[in-house]
């Protein structure tokens, strides 16, 4: 389905619908059967998309506390059914409980330091008090989903039928030595995957070197003149769900689209990457389109490592 340009203040008032429509919050992903008002217990129980937000916090299009950032919500907030009692969480993500997803619904607003884009995204964090603690390839992760697009604004400024959308990505970011060491002012890392959505295709985006031989310090130059994107088409998934598999190691990288044969990316520039790594998942709408809009749905997320 795929909403015009008006649509953003409808999209809103049906979410407080929807909002009411679930169960309270509960520690599994089946809700407790509570009845219905005329006290006939058996109503169907909801199902809810599989995702455990032990290690996800969310980031939203929005500045609702005014501190010049998007918001942002913590682990502590979204486990245990958590991100449906809060009233800022719900229009950005909230249930579907007619085919058991989590939607994550944006718009362009804010956005972070160093990006136009805004989102609804979430962002692996290993250790919940220590976003600055994160994992190298050497170590690994794997990340997996099923997902869909299930709206998107028209692109009428480019020569795109939609809005593109970043789905998954494996983020890089200067770890806690090399911060100390050199003195960097911001430890932030160019993404070393990034997973599109254009029009109804899905790509992968690999970073890599420039030039294979730049070695050293030179390699924690975030810029791309150092790193570029090498560009990989994975195939037509349209507005269907489909199933992805990221998986990390040192020097490979493994993309696996539905059951198809997974692109295996091995190279120098794997083998040099100098950053740690956490995993996003949800909607980046790449797009500052006052008009765009984009709808993300989930019905599974694990990360392993």
């Amino acid at each position: 389905m795929i909403f015009n340009s008006c649509s953003r203040v409808f999209v809103l008032s049906v979410l407080a619908i929807i909002f009411c429509s679930c169960s309270s919050s509960n520690d599994t992903i089946q809700a407790p059967n509570t009845g219905n008002s005329n006290g006939n217990s058996n109503e169907e129980t909801p199902i809810y998309a599989s995702i455990d937000f032990t290690n996800w916090k969310v980031t939203l299009p929005v500045d609702e506390n005014n501190n010049g950032s998007p918001d942002e919500y913590q682990p502590e907030d979204l486990v245990n059914f958590g991100y449906q009692t809060l009233d800022p969480v719900i229009p950005f993500m909230y249930d579907d409980i007619e085919d058991s997803s989590i939607v994550f619904y944006t718009y362009p607003d804010v956005s972070t330091t160093n990006s136009s884009y805004s989102r609804t995204e979430l962002r692996e964090l290993i250790n919940v008090n220590n976003a600055r603690e994160n994992w190298t390839l050497d170590q690994g992760g794997e990340l997996t989903g099923r997902l869909k697009v299930e709206s998107i604004s028209q692109d009428s400024e480019s020569s795109n039928d939609y809005h593109r959308v970043i789905v998954m990505q494996i983020h890089g970011i200067i770890s806690e030595e090399d911060m100390d060491i050199h003195g960097f002012s911001s430890n932030n890392g160019p993404p070393l995957l990034k997973m599109y959505w254009k029009d109804g295709y899905l790509w992968a985006h690999k970073k890599s070197l420039v030039d294979e031989d730049t070695l050293g310090d030179d390699l924690l130059d975030t810029s791309s003149e150092t790193w570029h994107d090498i560009k990989y088409n994975m195939g037509y998934v349209g507005f269907d769900a489909f199933d992805l598999n990221i998986l990390a190691t040192q020097g490979q990288l493994e993309i696996r689209l539905n059951q198809e044969t997974p692109l295996l990316i091995d190279d120098i520039s794997l083998e040099k990457w100098p950053f740690e790594n956490y995993f996003k998942a949800g909607n980046y709408l790449a797009s500052t389109d006052a008009n765009a809009f984009s709808m993300i749905k989930y019905y599974n997320l694990t990360v392993t490592h």
